[in-house]
Parts: structure tokens; sequence; C-alpha cells
């Protein structure tokens, strides 16, 4: 299955604090907003996701249809078929968003209940 760019998505207390931690570990904001709440900090193909307020607890999220530098792959597979497939594997789909074709967006959970964002924003 293709399920495209990892990263591991942060809550965080605060947006500052946090960016200036991972700063001082080399990374640098490649994306998001901090007005918005959030931002997304690349060290190499390290991409780790830091969220003010947006949610609680942890989680690794992968990107359908985007590479570590958040480019577009030709090739990949569509949110909804890997949906389908972790369905059908027994696996919970929570949080369910999108249409028929484009953007979407589901939640799962690992045997040890590690939540795992499947995000696909094209």
């Amino acid at each position: 299955m293709k399920i495209g760019a990892f990263s591991v998505s942060l809550a965080v207390k605060d947006l500052a604090a946090s960016r200036a931690f991972y700063e001082n570990l080399g990374f640098s904001a490649m994306g998001g907003d901090p007005k918005h709440g959030y931002l997304i900090m690349k060290n190499g193909d390290a991409l780790v996701g830091l969220f003010h307020g947006m949610f609680e607890g942890q989680m690794l999220t992968f990107n359908p249809g985007w590479d570590q530098d958040a480019k577009p792959l030709d090739d990949f597979d569509d949110v909804r078929e890997i949906k389908e497939a972790v369905a059908a594997a027994g696996y919970p789909v929570e949080q369910e968003q999108g249409d028929d074709t484009g953007p979407g967006s589901f939640i799962t959970r690992d045997p040890d209940g590690n939540v795992i964002l499947i995000d696909q924003h094209r």
C-alpha cells in the first residue's frame, strides 16, 4: 500500500516554545501557520507537525499523494482505498471526512490503541 509522506503529529501546549525546541534540533518550518495554531517542521526526511489546540494526544500521520517534501506523487493509493483495506482487515475507522474524490481523511488505531491519521490533501 502506498500511503505517502510520514510525520508525527504532536499536540503542544505552547507552539512558540515547541518551535524553538525543534529548531534547536535542526528542524525548520516548512509549512503551517502559527496564526492558525500549527507548524510543520522538517529536518532531512524527518517531519514533525506541531498542533496547538487542535487535538489531544499524539498521532502518526500519513499523507497519500505527497512525498516527504509535500510535493505531489503521481502514483499513490487513494485515502478511500486505504480506508476500505483497513476496514476489511477488521481495524476501526473513525472520523472519516471527505467526498468520493479529492481530499479526505480518517483515523484508525493500531492494536495498542495508537492513533493513526491518514490525511489526503488532494
